[in-house]
């Protein structure tokens, strides 16, 4: 009957849409299941070098005399070897002032362009301005940070030593400034930890290269001038600049215990907005170089561009998990319980057949899920919890008891954000609730955590 073979046609579409979305998955397992590998530490070097720390800003008055602060008195790293440089961005608030109050040098950039609205352009101003200093006044690295950021006090030193040691492109770990205020906080923060802790270590192990995006990336001066400074054009423009450095032959490493502390969303709204330009950009991204990076891996022969192919790829396959799995399942189930039970005429297979099918598929379903569930929620979230909850912002494990538990359901409403993400087109500056700690008591108190990294100041 017409019925049963489209029944077998989905059932065969929707194995490959099973295998294709399985491959990302598997990696992800992997990174757990080999997470406990040692961390690579960079040879402390005695020679120095200098660095220019950059922040784009945007009226960020109510957090940039803090974060200006914190960066230049709190870094174990000779005073006269690193600066602050603040672009501020069409900023209608006293961002400007307060930064240069607080130490910074401060850059304005007034563009009225409206497709400009985003942090891409006061980036690629500030580095431009800062890589054509010359003589006493040059810098061997640049830093990023944004404006709600602090950094733990070993980082200079320890983004120096992977430097001197020959890495022109590295990413911190990115701990939580907030992961305490509430469960949407804690959340992300492990979900952040997770890319740090698994990820990024298995990557830097593996000898994969390391996705270099966002707070706290150290960029060389050599390298940005060989490149042209700050080539991107997209919103998603750190993602975009770690693509374009691994199709020129610039290899991103991790140095872990160099942590930026980030202000994480404490809403639910904040989580959306946030979601929603990583998903978009992530997956505009994604469509422009999915060509390239298969063609640099049969080039190259370097599993990194299959590795960041997949977990781009991530951003489409949400929509097949939000969409396709559910629309498919419900037809998959209605009919096997007509065909199985409810006296349908058949003709491909007996009615045992169907019967069957219906309890495996809902069997393993049921399995995969569970298993899913625990081993990317409560076993992900209770190793970092027992392994990181210094850098999550904790001062003891069990604070993150409740967060463990929940930790399964925040990834699905997190995987619905980025569906939403992909499927909008969200523009230029988002507007969230800063969380950051005033001037007087900028972070919380350093300590060291079981992995040696220093804690925030």
């Amino acid at each position: 009957m017409w019925y049963e073979y489209l029944y077998r046609v989905l059932s065969i579409i929707n194995y490959v849409v099973l295998i294709v979305i399985a491959i990302p998955i598997v990696i992800q397992v992997l990174y757990i299941l080999l997470g406990f590998l040692p961390k690579k530490r960079f040879p402390k070097s005695e020679k120095k070098g200098r660095i220019a720390y950059l922040i784009p800003a945007h009226n960020e008055a109510g957090v940039i005399y803090g974060t200006v602060k914190a960066a230049l008195e709190n870094q174990n790293y000779p005073k006269e070897l690193y600066d602050v440089y603040v672009v501020a961005h069409n900023c209608t608030d006293d961002t400007a002032e307060l930064a240069r109050k607080a130490g910074a040098k401060v850059l304005v950039l007034n563009d009225p362009d409206p497709a400009h609205r985003m942090a891409l352009y006061p980036l690629k101003y500030g580095v431009q301005e800062i890589i054509a200093l010359e003589g006493e006044e040059a810098y061997d690295m640049i830093v990023h940070l944004d404006a709600d950021n602090r950094i733990n006090a070993e980082f200079s030193s320890l983004m120096n030593d992977a430097y001197q040691a020959g890495v022109d492109f590295a990413r911190p770990y990115e701990g939580a400034l907030n992961g305490m205020q509430n469960f949407y906080t804690k959340a992300s923060a492990m979900l952040y930890a997770f890319d740090s802790r698994f990820g990024s270590r298995v990557r830097e192990r593996l000898h994969l290269a390391a996705h270099v995006n966002g707070s706290g990336a150290m960029m060389s001066v050599r390298m940005l001038k060989e490149t042209g400074g700050y080539d991107c054009e997209t919103m998603c423009d750190d993602a975009e600049f770690n693509m374009k450095r691994m199709f020129d032959g610039h290899k991103g490493h991790f140095v872990e215990d160099a942590v930026v502390y980030e202000d994480m969303p404490s809403s639910w709204r904040d989580t959306l907005n946030r979601n929603k330009r990583m998903g978009s950009g992530a997956t505009n991204l994604f469509k422009a170089n999915a060509g390239n990076l298969w063609k640099h891996f049969f080039r190259t022969g370097d599993f990194s561009f299959l590795e960041v192919y997949f977990l781009f790829s991530l951003s489409l396959l949400n929509v097949l998990l939000g969409v396709w799995l559910p629309i498919y399942y419900i037809y998959h189930f209605v009919f096997l319980g007509f065909a199985g039970y409810g006296g349908m005429e058949l003709a491909l297979f007996p009615v045992e057949f169907y019967r069957l099918s219906l309890w495996n598929t809902l069997f393993a379903a049921a399995g995969i899920a569970v298993g899913l569930f625990i081993l990317f929620g409560y076993i992900q979230g209770l190793i970092l919890a027992l392994t990181d909850y210094k850098k999550l912002g904790a001062k003891n494990r069990r604070a993150l008891t409740g967060t463990v538990l929940g930790f399964p359901a925040f990834l699905v409403l997190y995987g619905i954000t980025l569906m939403a993400g992909t499927c909008s087109k969200p523009k230029g500056w988002g507007t969230a609730a800063r969380n950051v700690p005033p001037p007087s008591s900028d972070a919380p108190q350093e300590g060291s955590d079981e992995n040696g990294a220093d804690g925030v100041q």
